[in-house]
């Protein structure tokens, strides 16, 4: 039987690479369409919890998650032995920087020397992991034709980035439209196949490289236009007299030619704050410098450090040290209501902090129990009145949607919101210090 014919009346086996942010999802998805799904992950934590159908993804159905692994249709291992069994084979393992900023596809390397060994005629592999252009062809492809398969005629190969929003309500992995770029015209075609009994939309592309960049130009495009309303914040504070929430507002209103971004205390998650140096990097190999993209990458990762002086210009007004202020942090994931704290602004928020002396810091987040900061584990600690009038200072660096401004405005002395959550209260008791207010 053809792969085609498996992948279309669901015989096929579908591994998945990576049981993280992007690949849990994918596989309870392929999973609860009647695909026998094969989970990998070098995380032994990861491998049993989903093999006893427990669920840590917060995008994940958990109901869904503990009806496919109870009936068998997804089962996970932390070893590659079962990829010669699989007809597909997706690959959504992490892909961070260096220190130096520079690409890190050293997971994705290790994952196609672990197919590599145990290829066979007839799969299917598709990169989902974002990353830079080439890395398919030219990184993925050779390992894979070591032992003298063919591409398009052996096996087959291609990449389909991932368009996962953790938190997002309304799109997901089976409704948010996907791209798809094979090495050869059929690599797209059963490619396209295999994605589309998830996806109602895939929408092809002439080869890995554009679906590549692509993938860059999404997350790039979003930094850029952060970027651009960070430095309108500050700029707003310094001039005063202009509030930087009330120009987006106002700007919104035109129904055509602009689209609403929003200044915070720093970007966060994976690959919004790192596409723009996996771009630079590639650039760099073509003596071509992303000037534009850089800047707009480093605007963004100053916005914790100018925070930070926020805070420490409020404190500063108070008849407290920075050393004896107690310093009250509202939120640690990197965007509202997730748990996701992958280069959460907040933490480096708090790093910085405690780099500059603060001693008495906490902070809550209803979906982070614990977090690690300098060395310094930390407990989150509820919101209530007198935990809010203990605090000479509280930041709002996450709004989250549970969180009870109305009570926060009403008992805590001083807040810095880096949100614009506070909008929502009339009239709070507290002094409100906003980003890019212009007070």
């Amino acid at each position: 039987m053809t792969l085609e014919s498996k992948i279309k009346n669901k015989s096929a086996t579908i591994g998945v690479i990576g049981l993280g942010y992007v690949g849990l999802p994918l596989a309870v998805a392929y999973a609860s369409k009647g695909f026998k799904t094969l989970g990998i992950d070098t995380d032994q934590e990861k491998v049993d919890a989903v093999n006893r159908g427990r669920n840590y993804i917060s995008d994940v159905d958990s109901r869904r998650l503990a009806q496919v692994t109870k009936k068998g249709g997804l089962t996970a291992r932390s070893d590659y032995a079962c990829v010669s069994s699989l007809d597909v084979i997706l690959i959504c393992v992490p892909t961070p920087f260096t220190k130096s900023k520079d690409p890190d596809i050293s997971y994705i390397l290790s994952a196609a020397e672990g197919i590599a060994k145990r290829l066979k005629k007839g799969q299917l592999v598709i990169l989902k992991s974002t990353t830079f252009p080439n890395t398919t062809e030219g990184y993925v492809l050779p390992i894979l034709q070591r032992n003298g398969l063919r591409v398009g005629k052996d096996f087959f190969l291609a990449f389909s980035p991932e368009r996962i929003d953790p938190g997002n309500k309304r799109f997901n992995a089976t409704n948010t439209p996907v791209v798809v770029g094979g090495v050869t015209k059929r690599c797209t075609a059963l490619a396209s196949l295999v994605c589309e009994q998830v996806t109602p939309k895939v929408i092809q592309v002439s080869s890995p490289k554009v679906a590549e960049m692509e993938k860059l130009l999404e997350n790039i495009f979003r930094s850029v236009n952060i970027a651009l309303v960070n430095e309108l914040a500050q700029l707003c504070d310094r001039m005063g007299g202009v509030d930087v929430w009330e120009v987006i507002e106002a700007a919104a209103t035109k129904p055509f030619g602009f689209m609403p971004f929003y200044p915070g205390p720093g970007i966060g998650g994976h690959c919004i704050l790192v596409d723009p140096f996996y771009l630079s990097w590639l650039a760099r190999q073509y003596d071509f410098q992303t000037r534009f993209i850089a800047l707009a990458a480093e605007t963004n990762e100053n916005m914790p450090f100018y925070v930070k002086n926020m805070i420490l210009r409020e404190i500063s007004k108070l008849p407290v040290t920075i050393g004896r202020a107690r310093i009250f942090i509202l939120g640690v994931g990197f965007k509202r209501d997730v748990a996701d704290t992958r280069h959460s602004p907040a933490l480096k928020l708090m790093e910085l902090l405690l780099e500059d002396g603060a001693k008495n810091l906490s902070y809550n987040d209803p979906y982070v129990a614990r977090v690690t900061v300098n060395a310094r584990e930390l407990e989150s600690v509820a919101v209530t009145p007198a935990t809010l009038r203990s605090a000479d200072c509280v930041v709002i660096t996450t709004d989250h949607s549970s969180y009870d401004y109305d009570l926060i405005g009403r008992h805590a002395r001083l807040i810095v919101d880096t949100r614009n959550a506070m909008k929502r209260v009339a009239n709070p008791r507290a002094i409100v210090v906003r980003l890019g207010d212009g007070v």
